[in-house]
């Protein structure tokens, strides 16, 4: 349950493989709400599908209204919603490599897709049910990603160790593992995905983190259970990615809806740290 949106899901085969899908629908009454983002280790499309242009979207390159992409650690990023629809599509950067370069830019819609955007917008909007527009979003992705070059091979391996081992493996490791020297894998990864490998790993490592942060583990546990090498540790990172501190990116407006729109890669809420 979401206080201020009411929020649909897709059925798990409607998205196309490293694709996540959410609909957010602002509830009347609601007053007007800022939401900062939380830094995550995916890129994010946000499709403006109300009539009164009530999404807005700030951040470092200015005030934006309508349907955005934010690429990896877009830095300080808030949405204003103010009796907004959206439409929110996540991708896995090896995913998403094949859509635009974004490397951790803000940017409208119509700059990454040019005309498609304007095309899918007016479809969305025509839908009658959220399972069409997730089918509609789907097809459009689906051709998007067919068109476009994949990432290496080696750089899509390791991007998944990253993910698999919650951010946890050397560089060194990951190059060993693919038969890539790690001057090779540090400059193919940069270069198709936008980040270094050593910044996506304390990017997924700190998404982890805020995640069982915010189901209510201590900073003390969480630190321990994440790698990080004591508490300061993780409050410097905490610091770093969200501006924020443990204690106030646990109660993050952001990470609240995360449990009901993508129960699938969110930290279940009651769960005992050992094991993790």
């Amino acid at each position: 349950m979401v206080a201020w949106a009411d929020v649909a899901v897709p059925r798990p085969a409607a998205c196309p493989p490293g694709v996540g899908m959410a609909g957010f629908r602002q509830r009347p009454g609601t007053p007007a709400a800022e939401l900062a983002m939380v830094a995550y280790p995916l890129v994010t499309v946000f499709i403006d599908l109300g009539d009164s242009g009530g999404a807005g979207w700030q951040s470092s390159g200015g005030y934006r209204r309508g349907s955005v992409v934010a690429g990896l650690l877009p830095g300080d990023f808030r949405a204003t919603c103010h009796r907004a629809e959206c439409l929110q599509i996540r991708l896995e950067p090896i995913a998403a490599a094949a859509l635009a370069d974004l490397s951790g830019t803000v940017a409208t819609l119509e700059e990454v897709w040019g005309r498609d955007a304007a095309r899918a917008e007016e479809r969305l909007r025509a839908a009658r049910s959220w399972d069409e527009r997730f089918a509609i979003a789907a097809g459009v992705l689906g051709r998007r990603l067919g068109v476009r070059h994949p990432v290496d091979p080696e750089v899509a391996q390791s991007w998944r160790r990253i993910r698999a081992s919650h951010g946890r493996l050397r560089v060194e490791t990951l190059a060993d593992e693919v038969g890539w020297s790690r001057k090779r894998l540090w400059s193919r990864f940069r270069a198709q995905l936008g980040v270094s490998p050593k910044r996506a790993a304390r990017l997924v490592r700190f998404d982890r983190a805020v995640h069982l942060l915010a189901a209510g583990h201590a900073p003390a546990g969480v630190a321990t259970v994440s790698g990080y090498s004591d508490q300061p540790h993780l409050h410097r990172e905490v610091q770093e990615f969200a501006g924020l501190t443990p204690t106030a990116v646990a109660a993050a407006p952001w990470l609240s809806v995360d449990h009901v729109a993508w129960p699938a890669r969110t930290t279940p809420r009651r769960i005992g740290m050992q094991g993790l």
